[in-house]
């Protein structure tokens, strides 16, 4: 017997969008302690029984949002190693490092919640997120030769990554997404070149193998 995946009901999937753009909207305008359901509702042009049929909270309106940029910044950040079976970091091209494309296309996003108090929830969600696809995802074979906890070098790695990406944002993406991944691939392969045994993210000494 086949079993058939119900699709989301378009109108969900609508009023959802609508009522993370609105939240997104007012949180330019205010911090998010003060923003009301009322205000939500009223910015996305629904009523309360819509946004409660969706959400229970403004907090669970917030996580779902965050949560759609994380998974959408994840498929980013897989982009260069996703279809290949070994994937050598040092041979990556600029063009393939995607993650700063995808901050360019949500710039607003990003900019608002990182000039909001929920920067560092937005930041430790991202770097445990991260943390945990590279975890899963990836295995280094020459980190097994050499004394080197893996955990502390993706967390290492995973924090210049990420303050070097929010350091872009505040200054207000002010460079091009090409310009930082051509930067950030040449700061790896410097690195490499003075630290050879020293392995990073997401271009470094280590070949990967997926799982």
């Amino acid at each position: 017997m086949t079993r058939t995946t119900s699709k989301p009901d378009p109108r969900i999937l609508r009023s959802k969008a609508a009522l993370r753009a609105a939240l997104l909207q007012l949180m330019a305008q205010k911090p998010f302690h003060d923003v009301t359901i009322t205000d939500i509702v009223k910015q996305a042009g629904y009523n309360r029984g819509t946004f409660y049929a969706n959400y229970g909270t403004k907090e669970e309106l917030l996580n779902d949002m965050i949560e759609a940029k994380i998974q959408d910044l994840l498929h980013a950040f897989r982009a260069p190693y996703e279809k290949v079976v070994a994937f050598y970091p040092h041979e990556l091209h600029a063009h393939s490092v995607m993650i700063f494309d995808h901050v360019a296309r949500n710039a607003d996003f990003y900019t608002v919640l990182t000039r909001s108090e929920v920067l560092p929830a937005l930041r430790e969600k991202i770097l445990v997120s991260l943390k945990q696809i590279i975890m899963e995802d990836l295995h280094c074979e020459s980190c097994e030769t050499e004394v080197i906890d893996t955990e502390l070098m993706v967390i290492y790695s995973l924090h210049a990554l990420l303050g070097l990406i929010f350091h872009w944002i505040e200054s207000g993406l002010i460079h091009s997404p090409s310009y930082m991944q051509e930067q950030t691939l040449t700061f790896h392969s410097k690195s490499i070149r003075q630290h050879k045994n020293l392995p990073v993210i997401p271009a470094g000494s280590c070949s990967y193998r997926g799982l």
